[in-house]
């Protein structure tokens, strides 16, 4: 393998420990309620309302607001989800969590292999998220679905990655990520291989495996390794 695609959120970074200090900061600078229950009641909204966005039945700012709006109706609040929006985001944007293993994974892999990040996330949000941590020198490019004009897992969104990667070649690519809707199904519509992140080893509910499946991000070195060695003929 010569081409890593890695997903960010859920993969390199801890998103739910994020969009939960977020979505609670949110929520009392509004003086509304606050708490874990409310804050994986969001959660879950947020959840169904992206993977809504993968299948296309909503645009991206549908999402962005609509998931505050549906959570505002179910607690019976008046309060403007276009302005909980913005509050969110910017808290959001600020600092970051990794994933246990993510950072040393970089350093490991990197100038051993091309690395490429893949994300379907508000390209203000991950912008400054990545700023934080300060790991996008490890990537040859950065592609964020907002600006490149598609979402995972629509196949326009890696032909346009792909388009800008000089001399890219599927059958040494792989994408790495923990959404099996996302990245592995983007993957499989791509025609490059897939290794799915499942740390919580959850039963994969698509009717096709993924390629390959990790536990641990301590694990990817020693696959690609053994993906590289030389084939009986």
């Amino acid at each position: 393998m010569k081409y890593l695609l890695f997903d960010l959120d859920e993969t390199i970074f801890d998103f739910k420990q994020a969009e939960a200090a977020a979505v609670k900061r949110t929520l009392g600078q509004l003086s509304l309620p606050a708490g874990d229950e409310v804050a994986r009641r969001y959660s879950e909204i947020n959840k169904s309302q992206w993977e809504r966005l993968e299948r296309r039945e909503i645009t991206r700012e549908q999402v962005l607001v609509g998931r505050f709006q549906i959570l505002f109706q179910e607690l019976g609040i008046s309060a403007d989800p276009a302005v909980a929006r913005e509050i969110y985001e910017s808290y959001l944007s600020q600092g970051h969590y990794f994933v246990p293993g993510a950072e040393e994974l970089l350093k490991e892999l990197f100038g051993r292999y091309q690395l490429y990040l893949v994300s379907n996330g508000t390209a203000k949000v991950q912008e400054g998220r990545l700023r934080s941590a300060g790991i996008s020198p490890y990537f040859q490019e950065i592609f964020i679905s907002q600006e490149v004009g598609y979402n995972k897992p629509d196949v326009r969104f890696f032909d346009q990655c792909f388009g800008r990667i000089p001399g890219f070649a599927p059958r040494e690519a792989i994408i790495i990520g923990d959404s099996l809707t996302s990245d592995m199904q983007g993957g499989r519509n791509a025609g490059i291989a897939t290794c799915w992140f499942n740390p919580e080893k959850h039963p994969c509910t698509m009717e096709w495996q993924p390629d390959y499946e990790i536990h641990e991000l301590g694990e990817l070195p020693g696959l690609l390794a053994h993906l590289s060695e030389p084939k009986p003929v």
